[in-house]
């Protein structure tokens, strides 16, 4: 009798111990916690249906995606099927198409069509295979003449007339973004309705209360390596929610279309992964950082023995031009050059070595080498990278 019940107490223990390792294995979110979905970005999706259909074998046809801009600088695109040894050809073989520019603000309702000309071209990360994207710029049919909302041929233009080719400008562009939930109000992490903790664990940080949204930075990252682009590395940013990748170095027009590129292959990420992604340059008012798009730019002449002495003269002549670039370097961006939070004030133009409350940050291993580049970091989130990149080499190569 006493053995059957010691057992009987055994059993009892096991099962208590089995209950308490489900409840362990199981944890339940703490009190004011938000859902998984709101942290990571992860959206549910049977990949497994839509698997189905993707692993289906085209053959020779492949799908192109042409990418292009809408009168706000912002990627749209459609798909067409071309044969595999089209493709496979040279991107300016790739025929030209258009789209209705009456619903992207191009053009009015009673001549809406705008034609696309193919530019660069770059491998699919979201179909894979054969399967490309085309990066195009906009044209008006009748005559062939740039849109007003085509900035790209201008960009080129004016690369070309400075002597890019000899000059061979140097891009590094580092774009900061912010995460939000669907109901386009909440910043990724932060909890509903309130604010999370002051500013400080978040830039470059790790674990579950500091860094919201790597799934997107991540699959992001992984999808421009696919692509071929020149991404160079991600981080958290300052405010939670919010990150930054960077492109380059590349060179000239490249760098811009591969920035222009990136933007687009983020937005289908995040709407793979159902959260809202906002390049605005001041995402949430008050204490909280802004977003930018520094860019370091480098030539020929900066690279070399005494590089350090032609970038301060480039400093001298972009702050000649200061009014100039601050028009150009997008908008809303008064409400983040404040002077505040790693800004200068947009209205006083400033450099220095190592400092992030200038204008121009001169880096310090620059200044120690005395050759290398330089970094603007006063374009706003949402520049527009063709504008931006031709005008700082224009301005800097300037006699």
């Amino acid at each position: 009798m006493a053995r059957e019940i010691l057992v009987a107490l055994a059993l009892c223990g096991s099962a208590a111990s089995l209950a308490a390792g489900r409840r362990h294995a199981r944890p339940t979110l703490r009190m004011g916690a938000e859902p998984l979905s709101q942290v990571t970005g992860m959206a549910s999706m049977d990949q497994a249906v839509l698997g189905k259909y993707m692993g289906l074998d085209t053959g020779d046809d492949c799908q192109v995606e042409y990418v292009f801009l809408d009168k706000d600088q912002v990627a749209r695109s459609k798909c067409r099927t071309l044969p595999l040894k089209k493709v496979q050809g040279p991107v300016d073989a790739y025929p030209k198409w258009n789209y209705d520019g009456s619903s992207t603000g191009q053009a009015p309702g009673d001549d809406s069509e705008v034609m696309i000309v193919p530019r660069a071209k770059y491998p699919d990360p979201f179909r894979g295979g054969n399967h490309v994207l085309v990066l195009c710029d906009t044209y008006v049919p009748d005559d062939g003449t740039p849109l007003p909302t085509n900035t790209r041929a201008p960009a080129v233009a004016r690369f070309e007339s400075g002597g890019a080719e000899e000059q061979v400008p140097w891009y590094g562009l580092e774009q900061e973004y912010t995460l939000f939930n669907l109901d386009g109000v909440t910043p990724l992490g932060w909890p509903v309705g309130g604010f999370p903790k002051p500013q400080g664990p978040y830039y470059c940080g790790a674990g579950a209360d500091r860094a919201f949204g790597r799934a997107v930075s991540e699959a992001h990252y992984r999808a421009c390596l696919y692509a071929g682009l020149e991404v160079s590395g991600t981080n958290a940013e300052v405010m939670p929610g919010q990150w930054e990748y960077q492109i380059g170095p590349s060179i000239g027009i490249d760098a811009a279309d591969q920035l222009t590129i990136s933007r687009y292959i983020l937005s289908r990420v995040c709407e793979d992964l159902g959260v809202i992604v906002t390049i605005d340059p001041k995402p949430i008012a008050g204490d909280w950082n802004g977003a930018g798009m520094h860019i370091n730019f480098s030539t020929e002449s900066t690279r070399k023995e005494g590089g350090l002495a032609v970038i301060e003269g480039m400093c001298e002549k972009l702050g000649a031009k200061h009014t100039e670039h601050i028009a150009a370097y997008g908008e809303g961006n008064e409400r983040r050059l404040t002077g505040d939070c790693e800004t200068a004030s947009i209205d006083q133009f400033s450099y220095g070595v190592a400092d992030r409350s200038c204008s121009i940050r001169i880096p310090r291993d620059t200044a120690a080498d005395k050759k290398g580049y330089l970094e603007d970091r006063r374009p706003a989130s949402n520049v527009d990278p063709y504008v931006a990149t031709s005008l700082i080499f224009a301005t800097c190569t300037s006699a």
